[in-house]
């Protein structure tokens, strides 16, 4: 046995490789992306023959991995909450198709929401699918989860989600671990057409075995009993809600006045659990977000949960949440002390990003222009003012199409249309809406914002900078496969350069009535760790305390009296505050 401290999903790598999985993949997505990111350090460490790379998206990843199982191999798709958005096409039918080597979904969860556009409930679409879903309250159950998920996902030939959320996610905790040993077993396809090949008919007699495949799941216990089972109140806990709820009950030594039934598999509801319920004269439900378990229970007047308005129906379940639950079933009046968690200041683009450099063109070379955006580090352009719009991956491309499409066949004046989207974004789904732009003669310019990495969640690879051995391709081939005319690629610090390319690109796209990209291409500061050469100095002598270099919303820039004050600690002399000085009171000189 090995002891260690592991993060929530650096545990569940670990009880990915034990098991057995041979086939993993992701596309990085807080709160999920270290599980992959570990397992590939694994491999490396250990030697593993194993595949595991970042796919182009959640759906390639799901279907690489599954043809993984259809051979017989333990597989796993990881993925977010939204990114499970994207691969619920695949995975509906992988639920009828079923599989054979054991096939984990772990879609991680952000309640709050922390991280993401949404606080969606995956154990929902769990349901929806009609899949078997665990819901870990720790990062030590996360990993028995695992192994119990691929071993009823092999005894039923069925996908299973494993459903962790943040704070399991991100947790640490002290794990007594099993040496990681390669479990190749002989890998073999299988042809059978009526399976793997169904047709719509076909399907539907694959449907009636998914349902009798969940109804045998049901008859299956799992579910764990605390407190006082002979206790007239119930309350039903799962994942990181169960281990807040504990907390809760000990710190009012209230642990013997209720039953608590702690729930691993939420659904399907085992059966007799749905029947143990009916015994309790009240029964609470603590889940997040969504009333997964609630609807499975017997209707009942006594339930108190998200239906009655028990528990909010959004948001995480916090310490004073489920205080003021407990008060509701008990009867009593709990004291209870806000958590004090406050906002903070918004998140700001990193000293020296060069997307802020890319923002202040755009916005100088389209004044009052309309700025549609997507998901990614670029979605801070919001707080200058350059981003108008973002609702989901992909999306930035298809708003500015529909916009001009729309505003075009209402005999509207259109305004200047500048989209961003950052490459690993463009790659995962942006390429049909461009396609469906140039089709469709939309006039607008795209900005790609190609800081050769996905930045956000932590620098992973992207199809243009991937990982050692693999090929890479090419963004302006893509682009310009897509239809697309003109291509300019600028290096972001070169403002003036930057803010002619936008201007040319906006006059190409309305005269040709087309859409044209700008490449705005420099490489992340936080990953090519670039040595600091440069920095920004202000000369007070020439300085009226304007202070329009604060526009930029730099973090190495601050107010400090009647001047700009610049922390030298963090500049990393991008240049921009001295092409917006009208004075000229600041210039970039050399470090050292």
């Amino acid at each position: 046995m090995i002891r260690k401290v592991l993060l929530g999903n650096e545990a569940i790598a670990w009880a990915l490789l034990q098991e057995g999985a041979t086939a993993l993949s992701s596309y990085p997505g807080t709160p999920a992306s270290e599980i992959l990111e570990a397992v590939i350090k694994l491999k490396k460490e250990l030697g593993l023959e194993i595949f595991a790379e970042w796919a182009v998206n959640e759906k390639v990843a799901l279907e690489i991995t599954l043809a993984n199982s259809w051979f017989g191999g333990r597989s796993a798709a990881i993925m977010k909450q939204v990114g499970l958005n994207v691969a619920l096409d695949a995975l509906m039918s992988a639920a009828y198709t079923g599989v054979r080597g054991g096939f984990i979904v772990i879609s991680a969860d952000d309640p709050g929401p922390y991280s993401s556009q949404t606080e969606q409930d995956s154990r929902f679409l769990a349901m929806f699918a009609k899949i078997p879903v665990f819901d870990p309250s720790t990062p030590k159950e996360a990993m028995e989860m695992v192994k119990a998920a691929f071993e009823l996902s092999e005894r039923y030939s069925i996908p299973v989600m494993l459903r962790p959320v943040s704070w399991v996610c991100h947790a640490r905790q002290g794990l007594e671990l099993e040496e990681i040993r390669p479990r190749w077993r002989g890998l073999k396809f299988e042809k059978d057409t009526f399976r793997w090949v169904a047709t719509p008919r076909r399907r539907f007699v694959l449907h009636k075995e998914l349902n009798e495949k969940i109804r045998r799941i049901q008859k299956e216990d799992a579910y764990r009993i605390f407190g006082n089972p002979q206790a007239e109140r119930a309350i039903l806990a799962s994942g990181f809600p169960f281990a807040l709820l504990m907390d809760a009950l000990k710190a009012l030594g209230k642990e013997e006045e209720v039953c608590i039934i702690k729930v691993d598999r939420p659904y399907p509801m085992p059966a007799s659990l749905q029947e143990e319920v009916r015994r309790f004269r009240k029964v609470l439900v603590l889940e997040e977000t969504y009333p997964v378990m609630e609807l499975q229970l017997p209707s009942r007047e006594e339930v108190l949960g998200k239906a009655d308005g028990t528990v909010p129906s959004e948001g995480e379940l916090r310490p004073e949440t489920i205080l003021r639950a407990l008060g509701r079933l008990l009867g009593e009046e709990l004291t209870v002390e806000p958590s004090g968690l406050s906002e903070g200041e918004p998140p700001r683009l990193c000293p020296g990003c060069p997307h802020r450099a890319a923002f202040w063109a755009l916005k100088e070379a389209l004044p009052g222009g309309f700025y549609p955006s997507d998901i990614g580090c670029y979605t801070l352009g919001l707080n200058m003012g350059a981003v108008d719009a973002f609702l989901c991956m992909g999306a930035g491309v298809s708003l500015a199409e529909g916009f001009y499409l729309s505003m075009k066949r209402a005999g509207l004046p259109i305004p200047p249309i500048g989209a961003t989207v950052g490459d690993s974004t463009f790659f995962h789904a942006c390429i049909p809406a461009l396609i469906d732009s140039v089709n469709k003669k939309a006039a607008f310019v795209l900005v790609i914002l190609d800081n050769g990495i996905t930045a956000m969640t932590g620098g992973q690879p992207t199809p243009a900078c991937p990982s050692e051995g693999l090929k890479p391709v090419s963004l302006e081939e893509v682009v310009r496969g897509c239809g697309v005319e003109f291509i300019e690629v600028v290096d972001p610090y070169d403002l003036p350069q930057m803010v002619e390319s936008i201007r040319k690109a906006h006059e190409f796209s309305r005269r040709k009535e087309s859409p044209a990209v700008v490449i705005s291409r420099r490489p992340c500061l936080l990953i090519a760790r670039e040595n600091r050469r440069k920095k920004a100095v202000l000369r007070k002598e020439d300085c009226i305390g304007c202070k329009l270099c604060l526009e930029s919303e730099c973090p190495a820039i601050r107010e400090e009296g009647d001047y700009p004050f610049i922390d030298e600690s963090l500049c990393n002399g991008c240049g921009l505050c001295v092409y917006i000085c009208p004075q000229g009171a600041l210039a970039v000189e050399e470090v050292g």
